[in-house]
């Protein structure tokens, strides 16, 4: 493929908001899960006893009166992360550049205002003496109860008028986004795009993953020998994609991406990561690079048993025992829909910084993973490539390589 220049990226989570804030935390090691506080309750005033990442502020944070259509936590969310990092400015100049039809949204979700839906259903209201009920007043918005809910309000408070896409395939939503608008940009369909992903916390997710026992009472531990579960998370970013015209002003870019579904099971993953292996090497291929081109590797590291000791087998099959891969949940949660972006912007981190972070809460590591799996973190100037998986529900896999031009070649790794 040509590769797609990236002009901005941001990241709002439970580290906080922007990518000073997400930078930050990683290097120091420091996390955002917290004991459950988010309602719904099991019972009384107890909320379902786990750790979760949650974005401080929502509450807080209405939308402006302009988008109240919209109102809901996931769009203010949205909102909030589109504030961030100056990309607000970016998708301005894409669109002064290009015009503003010539620039798509591209955006990924996995829930989108479901919770807005449930409070919909918890409030229903007699419909004026018929057999019937109805929404309440302030949730009578049809929009906020569709699926595309996240891209129309992006669209409408960014004044883009391009393609407008909600991708929605679970857990591989906004890495998928990137193949999508690189499709776009590729085919001529459009010069730039607004691509992201956003999922907040509601009754829907927390209870869903734990009737499938996936949830972690304590905080999540990938790849450690102990691991039980994962820990849920809420978070929202964005990246704003350009076609290359000149190389030397793209220092950041999407260089490859891979998909697969491998359609194994409704929940869980195949047995031998048919599909993880496949979209890696999709990626690779794309790319035009090796498996040992790649210096980090930000892996879907869901801390669930079988999810981790799969990708870790699939990722030994393919990479040399020196690469340096981790999941970072640890510092977030499984932010869902929006692990895709929140983990590309921790690769691009890893490209502009020099930042590879290892695994937070883990201290043992699985005998049955490879030697790829790296607990600490560490510093590395001059990485060339960077890689993230995000595997969602169905088998639905996605895998991008992000590459940088490196000012001094003869030191990258």
């Amino acid at each position: 493929m040509l590769p797609v220049a990236i002009r901005a990226f941001s990241a709002t989570t439970a580290l906080g908001r922007g990518v000073e804030a997400q930078a930050n935390a990683l290097a120091a090691r420091r996390g955002g899960l917290r004991r459950n506080d988010f309602g719904p309750c099991i019972a009384g005033d107890v909320p379902l006893p786990c750790w979760i990442g949650r974005v401080d502020g929502i509450e807080d944070a209405p939308l402006p009166q302009a988008f109240a259509r919209w109102e809901c936590r996931n769009n203010r969310l949205a909102w909030l992360a589109l504030q961030a990092d100056g990309l607000l400015e970016a998708v301005a100049a894409m669109a002064s550049r290009h015009g503003s039809e010539r620039v798509a949204v591209v955006v990924g979700t996995s829930t989108s205002s479901i919770g807005a839906t449930e409070d919909a259903y918890a409030g229903l209201q007699p419909d004026d003496g018929n057999d019937r009920s109805r929404f309440p007043d302030d949730l009578d918005r049809p929009i906020v109860h569709t699926p595309h809910s996240l891209g129309d309000f992006v669209q409408h408070a960014t004044g883009l008028r391009g393609p407008c896409i909600t991708v929605a395939t679970a857990c591989s939503s906004s890495a998928k986004v990137f193949a999508q608008a690189a499709r776009l940009i590729n085919a001529g369909v459009v010069d730039a795009a607004l691509v992201g992903g956003v999922d907040t916390l509601c009754g829907s997710v927390l209870f869903g993953f734990n009737a499938l026992q996936l949830v972690s009472p304590d905080p999540c531990q990938p790849f450690d020998a102990a691991r039980v579960g994962l820990s849920l998370g809420e978070a929202g970013g964005f990246a704003v994609l350009e076609r290359i015209d000149d190389e030397r002003e793209a220092p950041l870019r999407l260089s490859g991406y891979g998909e697969s579904s491998d359609a194994h099971h409704m929940s869980a993953p195949h047995p031998q990561g048919a599909g993880a292996e496949s979209a890696m090497r999709d990626a690779l291929a794309r790319a035009g690079i090796d498996a040992a081109d790649v210096g980090y590797l930000n892996l879907h590291g869901t801390a669930t048993p079988a999810n981790d000791s799969i990708e870790a087998a699939a990722v030994a099959r393919m990479f040399p025992a020196g690469l340096h891969a981790s999941s970072t949940k640890g510092w977030t949660g499984h932010t869902l829909g929006a692990a895709g972006i929140v983990e590309s912007v921790f690769a691009l981190l890893a490209l502009q910084r020099g930042v590879l972070p290892g695994i937070l809460n883990s201290a043992t590591p699985d005998p049955a993973c490879g030697p790829q799996i790296r607990f600490d973190n560490v510093h590395r100037d001059g990485l060339r490539y960077a890689m993230n998986n995000s595997f969602g529900f169905g088998g639905n896999n996605c895998s991008l390589v992000f590459g940088a031009v490196c000012e001094n070649p003869a030191v990258a790794a």
